[in-house]
């Protein structure tokens, strides 16, 4: 059972998800509680590669209000994130493709407590294809609302 800390609702909407995985998040103490707390924010965040290190940029997560001030990180600074060297080269391949970016989609406890980020690898859909999700999203849920009454 996942509990989802954070979630990246605007993803969805403004990127077709080509492919997802799962990594590790380099957080302090008290940023490690603050997003237990719900303190976390992924809209506009982005990940990078650098020097052969996954990095997650302009994600927000609110200072602990426990913690003193003089150890308390900046909510936006840039974060590492831990995933496999195979891993990191196939996001690599996708981000030197045009028009492909990695977005962080959601982030959540593990089942050992651990503190993980879904990462999606997207393509930006133009006004069109996001008119024609809402089209598809309203026609799925009139279908589940008569499904729901035939009983």
């Amino acid at each position: 059972m996942k509990k989802v800390l954070a979630q990246n609702k605007r993803a969805s909407h403004d990127y077709q998800i080509l492919d997802t995985y799962e990594a590790g998040i380099v957080l302090t103490g008290d940023e490690v509680k603050s997003a237990r707390n719900g303190g976390a924010n992924l809209r506009d965040s982005f990940v990078r590669i650098e020097n052969g290190e996954a990095w997650l940029y302009n994600m927000h997560i609110a200072p602990y209000t426990h913690t003193g001030l003089p150890f308390r990180s900046d909510p936006k600074r840039k974060r590492k994130l831990l995933l496999h060297k195979s891993e990191i080269n196939k996001i690599m391949g996708y981000l030197t493709q045009k028009g492909l970016t990695a977005v962080p989609l959601s982030m959540y406890l593990s089942d050992r407590g651990l503190i993980k980020l879904l990462i999606g690898i997207a393509k930006g859909k133009k006004t069109v294809d996001k008119r024609e999700s809402i089209k598809q999203r309203d026609i799925e849920r009139e279908l589940r609302r008569e499904h729901k009454f035939d009983y």
